[in-house]
């Protein structure tokens, strides 16, 4: 076994790596770019080094010869790679190989046979794997491709052939929108991964995506069952679960031999996932599945698989990349219970899930879930990394329990500072399709404008807010002096920027009589509780004029200054503005130009996503003050109308 290994890559994987390597006996060495100096996996490794010159990955965590020399200074024998930025880079791995040092993963070759999903199909169809109908030859010209989608029938998917995440992709539903599609899936390509070669599939009409998790010493392979991974919002996952609901022994057991063909085909070492998509138009069938891609990685949604089989995957890759065997064989995996996990992210779902930056000034688990996090309260959710704030994971014997005990994680976590998804998992959690196992790839889609529905805000917890705006949560005796002159106060507070004014007299330490929303609230104390009307009062916390309760997933009050008031009143339509910092990719807006509301005016690259930046009203563009390749800050003017008057 490694006295000491390296992990190349940042937030709650490497935290997760650490954990394992810790328990092992392992020391562990970080890396840092200029953003995480004091980040969360920084502080728990046992060494940790800058590197880099800046915060953006490519000038830092995929900066490879930089991470290879600090390995050797520090005398790490081995590299874990984690998920995403060096991960499936085979240079990487034959740098590795030629300084001395081991890979914790699969070798360059097995990465590049994966590497190309055109190239991978044609070998997973040698190798005896279903493969979906489609044409993933070498001839890229337009009107070849067209003829093959024509072959294929539509619906048919383009798929970049180095793509992942959802880039490069498009649903194409009718010949005369095919060439359309294809320009736009090759120009996300080229932006995205330098390739605009692509695919094209045919569209499975009620999918979903199921995906076998596979594990090899160089020579054998096992595989540890399946995980669904439908759920998902444009190609992301969100809610990862196993094993997959309705799954028959008879099915399982075709994927499982499909996985490890697969595996076994490329002498796969380490860790890795087989995913399939799978038509679930007619309940599930062991000639109903056909590979997609295979991940040459550790997946986000392993703890899953850990769940239900009991085995630590890091673990296991550390032995194996040490030149052990595999741990166990296919007989000796078993399937114990049911497991969730719900992708916790720092995002405005309202606001088509926009990726969210700010300091988390509160964050808390509750007991009875296992939550895997790169950050902690006080950490900056910086603009420069994926916005996860953590995964949220659930056991249970059942899946019934299972799904009940991640309802009661999800509404029993407390975070604050940021916008998040959290309420978006919570109506997930509950959604009745999801709960009868009925999922699929489109059930979000479908169901978006419930699923992303704003909370309400209740007369008691406006009660709460203002109360503690007002520090009279606290009585006399535990503040330790007089809190109850004047007897009649108030505060103006906002609430998803609706003002509104809350009125107290206070009579006594124990009875508060609040004038909110038009009604007349009473909130007695008892004990060490408030009741407000005949509730509970929730838990609350302030930070400057921003205060959280921690009801109906986290509820966002503002205190208003009134000094200020008039300063944010209305908001200017003329101006379109970055909404956080990032890269300008695209700008279509031109001087003189009529546009109408929602029209696309440029484009944005931040927090590894493109966001498009439309218009707020009909207008005339007045002046463009961005260009593409600029970098620019949160709030940056990018785009003016003229003002109506004009």
């Amino acid at each position: 076994m490694f006295d000491k290994i390296l992990i190349a890559n940042r937030g709650e994987i490497a935290c997760r790596v650490m954990e394992t390597a810790r328990a092992m006996g392992v020391k562990t060495v970080a890396v840092y770019s200029d953003a995480d100096r004091d980040a969360k996996h920084v502080a728990l490794a046992d060494e940790a080094y800058h590197i880099g010159h800046g915060p953006a990955p490519a000038d830092s965590y995929l900066l490879g010869d930089e991470i290879i020399a600090v390995a050797l200074n520090c005398g790490a024998q081995a590299i874990h790679p984690g998920y995403g930025f060096l991960s499936e880079n085979p240079g990487f791995v034959d740098a590795l190989d030629a300084a001395g040092l081991t890979f914790i993963g699969p070798s360059a070759d097995a990465i590049r046979a994966m590497g190309l999903k055109d190239a991978a199909k044609v070998l997973m169809e040698q190798a005896g794997v279903p493969v979906v109908p489609g044409y993933h030859g070498s001839n890229q010209d337009s009107e070849h491709l067209a003829g093959a989608a024509d072959g294929i029938g539509y619906p048919v998917l383009i798929k970049a052939v180095a793509g992942g995440g959802g880039k490069g992709m498009r649903l194409v539903e009718r010949a005369e929108d095919f060439m359309a599609a294809l320009e736009s899936a090759r120009g996300e390509a080229i932006t995205s991964f330098g390739n605009p070669d692509v695919l094209v599939e045919k569209y499975i009409q009620q999918p979903r995506h199921i995906e076998i998790q596979v594990f090899g010493d160089g020579t054998q392979a096992v595989h540890l069952f399946e995980r669904d991974c439908s759920l998902q919002r444009r190609h992301q996952k969100v809610i990862e679960e196993a094993p997959a609901p309705g799954m028959t022994l008879e099915m399982r057991a075709a994927m499982g031999q499909a996985g490890v063909r697969a595996a076994e085909a490329i002498g796969y070492k380490g860790a890795g996932t087989v995913e399939f998509i799978v038509d679930g138009s007619g309940g599930l069938r062991a000639d109903g599945f056909w590979f997609m891609e295979m991940n040459t990685r550790l997946q986000v949604e392993h703890p899953v698989t850990e769940a239900i089989t009991g085995v630590d995957l890091v673990e296991w890759q550390l032995r194996v990349a040490a030149g052990e065997r595999l741990p166990k064989q296919q007989e000796d995996l078993k399937i114990n219970g049911h497991a969730f996990e719900a992708r916790l992210y720092a995002e405005d779902v309202p606001k088509g899930f926009l990726p969210a930056t700010g300091i988390l000034t509160h964050l808390e688990f509750p007991g009875g879930c296992r939550a895997d996090s790169g950050v902690r309260a006080g950490d900056t959710i910086s603009p420069w990394y994926d916005p996860m704030i953590s995964k949220v994971i659930v056991h249970g014997p059942t899946r019934a329990v299972a799904l009940a005990r991640l309802s009661r994680a999800l509404e029993g976590t407390e975070v604050a500072g940021t916008v998040t998804n959290l309420a978006f998992l919570g109506a997930l959690a509950a959604h009745q399709d999801f709960a009868r196992g009925e999922v699929d790839t489109g059930l979000i889609a479908r169901d978006l404008d419930a699923l992303a529905a704003a909370p309400e805000a209740e007369s008691h917890h406006m009660v709460t807010a203002a109360m503690l705006a007002l520090d009279l949560i606290e009585s006399e005796q535990d503040a330790g002096f007089t809190l109850w002159a004047p007897l009649r106060r108030s505060v103006s507070l906002s609430w998803q920027g609706e003002e509104f004014e809350a009125q107290v007299e206070v009579d006594g330490a124990d009875r508060q009589i609040w004038h909110v929303a038009g009604h007349e609230i009473v909130a007695n104390r008892r004990g060490d509780n408030w009741i407000i009307g005949s509730d509970l009062m929730p838990k609350a916390v302030r930070s400057e004029n921003s205060i959280t309760v921690f009801d109906g997933y986290g509820l966002v009050f503002e205190v208003t200054d009134l000094l200020d008031r008039d300063a944010h009143a209305g908001g200017d339509t003329n101006v379109i503005e970055a909404p956080m910092p990032g890269l300008i990719k695209a700008v279509f807006a031109t001087a003189g130009q009529v546009v109408s509301e929602g029209d696309r005016l440029a484009v944005l690259e931040a927090m590894k996503m493109e966001h498009s930046l439309l218009a707020a009203r009909d207008g005339v563009v007045a002046e463009v003050m961005a260009a593409e390749g600029d970098q620019v800050e949160a709030g940056a003017a990018l785009v003016r109308l003229r003002e109506e008057s004009e």
